[in-house]
């Protein structure tokens, strides 16, 4: 049964002192808190939930189904000293947690234009996000991470509060940093680091059960790990050592994460 006098006191969707600037494109849904400005070229899709005295600014994606707490700074121009108001991009997938304080930036015309943030990530509070990074899937950034322009992780990476990761850096996919860790060089996926600089201490290998992986499979990526880190070997041979090993896709995005690497690998 409808009561008219129940629905006046319902709270709006869009709180009366948010500022919704005329070309932002928000779907019916999506609810905005008090003192949050919405700026234009912004779109936010369905479910998403931004709270108080939040700022976003575009041109700016949002999709569906995100949470945006007080005072996160979303789709600010870049702190890239070469930036000079070029139209750059910021795109946020669905499911996403950006917790207060967080600042994401939009990209550059020096890399691809786009930071670019997957699905079912965890920002937690003052979180960093540079210009131009790439961010998977199931990330968990503790409080106070911070990511240098140009960063990319892969999916299911936790970083422990207060990391910072080096500009141009690339984290491995279910990689893993310690609190207050520092990274200069690439992590290859699954690899534990912690320290400053940091410095591999073993693989994530709870999070590889909780994963579901078969303890044949742990005992293989612990093999190819005893491969890169302990047995003396140049990347290149390590390379050529675990390319004989039988492959599975987890050990192929290992070798790939360890391939692939621009800055060299965390050690």
């Amino acid at each position: 049964m409808n009561d008219p006098h129940l629905n006046s006191q319902q709270t709006p969707r869009i709180h009366p002192t948010a500022i919704i600037e005329p070309r932002a494109t928000l779907a019916d849904d999506v609810q905005v808190g008090p003192w949050t400005l919405i700026g234009s070229d912004v779109e936010i899709d369905s479910g998403t939930v931004i709270n108080s005295h939040v700022v976003v600014k575009g041109p700016t994606k949002i999709g569906r189904n995100n949470r945006i707490f007080q005072f996160a700074s979303v789709g600010e121009d870049c702190q890239d000293k070469k930036y000079a108001g070029e139209r750059t991009f910021l795109e946020i997938g669905e499911n996403n947690i950006i917790r207060e304080g967080c600042t994401i930036h939009r990209g550059t015309l020096q890399d691809r234009g786009l930071t670019y943030i997957g699905n079912n990530n965890l920002f937690m509070a003052y979180v960093h996000i540079a210009h131009d990074c790439v961010i998977g899937n199931d990330c968990i950034l503790a409080n106070n991470s911070t990511l240098g322009g140009h960063v990319t992780l892969g999916d299911g990476v936790i970083l422990g509060g207060f990391t910072g990761i080096h500009q141009f850096s690339t984290v491995g996919a279910y990689s893993m940093t310690a609190g207050h860790s520092t990274v200069f060089k690439d992590i290859p996926a699954f690899v534990m680091v912690s320290g400053n600089p940091a410095a591999a201490h073993g693989m994530n290998f709870e999070g590889m059960r909780r994963r579901g992986y078969s303890q044949a499979l742990i005992t293989c990526l612990k093999q190819a790990y005893r491969i890169i880190y302990r047995q003396g070997l140049r990347t290149v041979e390590a390379l050529d050592k675990l390319e004989t090993m039988e492959s599975t896709p987890e050990l192929q995005l290992l070798i790939d994460s360890v391939k692939n690497s621009t800055r060299g690998i965390t050690r």
